[in-house]
């Protein structure tokens, strides 16, 4: 193809309005080259010259791509310019084909010429490059430049839990929760609403009827300050709960030190403590916690040899009564041979009787957490 002589000044004018230099426009416009193509063939070929200004230009190009059933990212451009592009297209009437040819093989040519097209801006680089860096570096890198997470804020509040709503419309003024309610799901708000004392919940009630005032720019400011607020919250190097981390190493400990541990932290912290032995799930707490019909799928997970020091170590109080429920959920048969096995091994010793203890337990945690059971939920204490 020829390169066909410049209209009125250099093309990457028209490609600038049309693109606004952004990166993902122009990976938006490069989807349509096939269509471009294709079209092109059945255009004349160009002859003289022609000049025109690049808003023109531009309001050809988006014309034409439309026409053609093409994808054209216009609200990715500045306000000002859809303002321009549409004021535009409004005044010009037609274009021969001529023209049109001309313009075109133009476009084409210039966006041919594209060997790389980079992210515009942190937060579009920040977006390309998901995956590929740390969410600490991400998350750093975006409260120093000062953007949010891509996409629309409002997206992310909906998408809160009713425990992280809650705190959040308590501590916006009246007028704001109002408009926070309004753009959440209609189920979701009454949920939220009935968590609300009644009168806080009168009041943003009646503040919602005062929200047809609000502009859409200011919803849109409203959410992206909420959004902030989100982005602005201080990383947590652990993702778990130190209820549950403290728990998780207990649960693996010898049960004389996770005895001796659990009395130094009722002394410490009384409410804390609790909260961890109800965390806790060792070998005694099975028959509380799991159900009949799960045993045998237990059993399945549990190495053979594990299980006879696990039923032979554990023969009195609590310990007892575990290795009792294992072997009255599995088949008489199994259990019959289990007991004898058991009766040959004889004494185990304390490490070995640990050690089988978790492994028990971590064949019950592999399979609660591939769903494949559940636990029982013990219930609360009457206070």
């Amino acid at each position: 193809m020829q390169r066909p002589a410049h209209l009125g000044g250099p093309f990457a004018l028209a490609f600038s309005v049309c693109l606004a230099f952004d990166a993902q426009s122009v990976d938006e416009f490069s989807k349509n080259r096939n269509t471009m193509s294709q079209a092109i063939a059945h255009l004349p070929p160009p002859t003289a010259a022609l000049r025109l200004t690049r808003r023109q230009k531009a309001a050809i190009i988006v014309r034409f791509l439309m026409n053609e059933g093409a994808e054209v990212a216009i609200d990715r451009l500045t306000d000002d310019m859809q303002v321009d592009l549409a004021q535009m297209i409004g005044s010009m009437r037609y274009v021969d084909r001529e023209t049109l040819s001309q313009v075109v093989m133009e476009f084409a040519e210039e966006l041919e010429s594209i060997g790389l097209s980079f992210p515009k801006g942190i937060g579009e680089a920040l977006a390309a490059l998901e995956g590929k860096i740390s969410q600490h570096t991400a998350d750093r890198l975006r409260r120093e430049a000062g953007v949010l997470e891509l996409g629309d804020p409002w997206d992310r509040v909906r998408a809160l839990d009713l425990d992280q709503l809650t705190p959040m419309v308590t501590s916006q003024s009246t007028e704001v929760a109002a408009v926070i309610l309004a753009k959440l799901d209609v189920t979701k708000a009454a949920d939220l609403l009935s968590s609300l004392p009644g009168e806080e919940a009168r009041r943003i009630t009646y503040a919602i009827s005062l929200t047809d005032a609000v502009t859409p720019d200011a919803v849109v400011r409203i959410g992206i300050a909420l959004a902030a607020q989100l982005d602005n919250k201080t990383p947590r190097a652990f993702t778990d709960e130190p209820v549950d981390r403290v728990g998780a190493i207990l649960n693996f400990s010898p049960a004389a030190t996770r005895d001796s541990l659990l009395n130094s932290l009722t002394e410490d912290d009384e409410p804390f403590a609790d909260q961890v032995r109800k965390a806790i799930f060792t070998y005694p707490d099975i028959p509380s916690r799991i159900e009949t019909r799960d045993v045998p799928n237990i059993l399945r997970e549990v190495d053979q040899d594990d299980l006879i020091k696990a039923i032979a170590y554990g023969k009195d109080g609590d310990t007892g009564a575990t290795s009792t429920f294992l072997l009255e959920n599995m088949s008489s048969r199994m259990a019959d041979q289990l007991r004898e096995e058991v009766e040959e091994l004889g004494k185990v010793s304390e490490k070995d009787g640990e050690s089988a203890f978790n492994q028990v337990v971590a064949a019950i945690r592999t399979l609660q957490a591939n769903g494949e059971i559940t636990f029982i939920i013990p219930e609360e204490d009457d206070e």
